[in-house]
């Protein structure tokens, strides 16, 4: 096959260079010898696959019982198997798009074809080759096999495991959120009367959320990421106990309050309800 190449090679008929764009003749030239020196780096390859073959045909008939052999031969062994399956693999795949290359170029020939479907059948018969080797070295690989189970079975109690984390995770954030909930309201005296948040009278001091108060006029909020409160109004004063030193109400540059809250942990420690009372 390497003679009969090598004469296609130098036989390959030069043209003269077209007008049109399209590749000249000399280039389709080098593109063939390129192509004919990728087949015949391939069929050197194929060769040396032949002998690992027979290498590891020799390792495993003087071997004897494999089953005896320690736990590293054993996975060595199957380890070498490995590499030559995948190596003829790339090898396979590499002649499939030389063939294809070689059907569009000048040099597709019978010599060529002859030589793609030698190349085929040689690594048709190696594969065949490894995988009888293959069935010869499953009696040896039960301790193998076994172990893999076991490692199956360890990443399926990890998978358990992991499933349940995810839950107790998932639970602690939704108990993490609910504990950091908090609920406001503001509006005006009247408002606030009207939603019963407070109670006042003639000479009578006025109550803060008595017990029939309308919990749905507050809106809910996160502690944790409410630093600041726009009140849309020129005066405001907060009715509910949270101490003086936890906030402040200063003006915007509208001219309108807003409440800042300087320390979350005392502002929210008494309760998780503020009312804020606009004018």
């Amino acid at each position: 096959m390497v003679g009969a190449l090598a004469l296609t090679a130098c036989h390959t008929r030069t043209e003269q260079t077209t007008d049109n764009g399209m590749p000249t003749a000399s280039d389709s030239l080098r593109m063939a010898l390129a192509d004919q020196d990728s087949l015949l780096s391939l069929m050197n390859d194929v060769a040396d696959g032949m002998n690992q073959i027979k290498q590891m045909e020799n390792i495993l008939n003087s071997t004897g019982d494999l089953s005896a052999e320690s736990k590293d031969k054993r996975q060595q062994i199957r380890n070498d198997m490995l590499v030559i399956q995948q190596t003829l693999k790339m090898r396979r795949d590499k002649l499939e798009e030389l063939e294809k290359k070689l059907q569009n170029s000048s040099a597709n020939n019978a010599t060529l074809q002859k030589s793609i479907q030698t190349l085929k059948t040689q690594i048709a018969d190696q594969e065949g080759t490894i995988e009888t080797l293959r069935k010869d070295l499953s009696a040896a690989n039960i301790h193998i096999e076994r172990l893999t189970a076991n490692v199956d079975s360890l990443n399926s109690a990890m998978e358990s495991v992991n499933a349940a984390k995810e839950v107790v995770e998932q639970e602690a954030t939704s108990l993490s959120n609910e504990l950091n909930e908090c609920y406001y309201a503001v509006g005006s005296k009247t408002e606030l009367r009207e939603h019963k948040l407070i109670e006042s009278g003639f000479l009578r001091k006025t109550k803060i959320m008595p017990a029939d108060f309308e919990q749905n006029y507050f809106t809910k909020a996160d502690k944790r990421s409410m630093s600041t409160l726009d009140l849309h109004s020129r005066k405001a004063k907060v009715l509910t106990n949270q101490p003086a030193d936890s906030y402040e109400i200063v003006e915007a540059p509208n001219g309108s309050k807003v409440l800042k809250i300087t320390n979350p942990d005392r502002f929210w420690n008494v309760s998780n309800f503020l009312i804020v009372q606009i004018d």
